[in-house]
């Protein structure tokens, strides 16, 4: 835990003085804002709407603008973690230095996490408006959450894994894009494809547009757990022998 902290703080620090940072923070908080804003405007404009559906379930679940904001969000937070450090050179020093591959991934997937969930904190007083503004079920809520923390912790993983396979944040950054838009698409085929099929349970299980539906709706699936927990620990597993395979190199 000692060589865990150093590259936590180190990482942490890298990224909010650089103006990439602030700038997604910005854009992402004035889209959900906007999105906020909307979707309680519509509400409060239609009150003959269904009784299962509420700003909580709409704004986390019942529409695409959440997904768009991660794909253009996970990619650039993710680009530099380890190719920034591999095509300057600074990979070497911290290679040689007496700290294990997993705490370096570790400290710099905790790093890109910690600063993906501060980006989400200030979203929480939409639920202080939401609660003055009529009942909020709180345990909603904290699904809701929940199941954006699980999302953003796999994008992160894989983007990071990304990142580590290569030398160039571009490159990096695209394959972080790709790997997100394939799942989403295999998502997307739930509702295409035909009921009963083995094809419609495969896209039925990584569409996170149906996970997302379930942890709006207060309901926290088991199989959504493994497959989330599947998807953050694999990339860091490949990460990590990456990055063991530098120093035997």
């Amino acid at each position: 835990m000692r060589s865990f902290w150093p590259i936590f703080k180190r990482e942490l620090f890298a990224f909010f003085v650089t103006p990439l940072a602030w700038v997604l923070i910005a854009v992402f908080l004035v889209v959900q804002g906007m999105h906020f804003f909307l979707l309680v405007d519509h509400f409060a404009r239609s009150p003959d709407l269904s009784g299962d559906e509420t700003p909580m379930s709409a704004f986390f679940g019942n529409t695409v603008l959440l997904y768009l904001v991660l794909f253009v969000l996970v990619p650039p937070m993710t680009m530099r973690l380890f190719a920034e450090e591999r095509r300057s050179g600074t990979v070497e020093s911290l290679m040689t230095a007496p700290v294990s591959s997993a705490a370096v991934v570790l400290a710099k997937y905790a790093a890109a996490l910690t600063t993906y969930v501060a980006m989400w904190l200030p979203t929480g007083l939409y639920l202080v408006i939401l609660q003055r503004t009529g009942a909020l079920d709180w345990h909603t809520a904290a699904s809701a959450y929940t199941g954006i923390l699980l999302v953003g912790a796999g994008y992160l993983s894989l983007g990071l894994c990304a990142s580590a396979l290569t030398r160039s944040q571009f490159l990096a950054m695209v394959w972080t894009a790709l790997i997100l838009l394939v799942l989403f698409i295999l998502g997307v085929g739930e509702f295409v494809t035909r009921e009963g099929t083995t094809m419609h349970e495969v896209c039925g299980y990584v569409s996170v547009w149906a996970h997302m539906n379930d942890f709006a709706s207060g309901i926290v699936d088991s199989r959504r757990l493994v497959f989330y927990g599947t998807l953050t620990v694999l990339p860091l597993f490949v990460a990590t022998r990456a990055v063991d395979a530098w120093r035997w190199s």
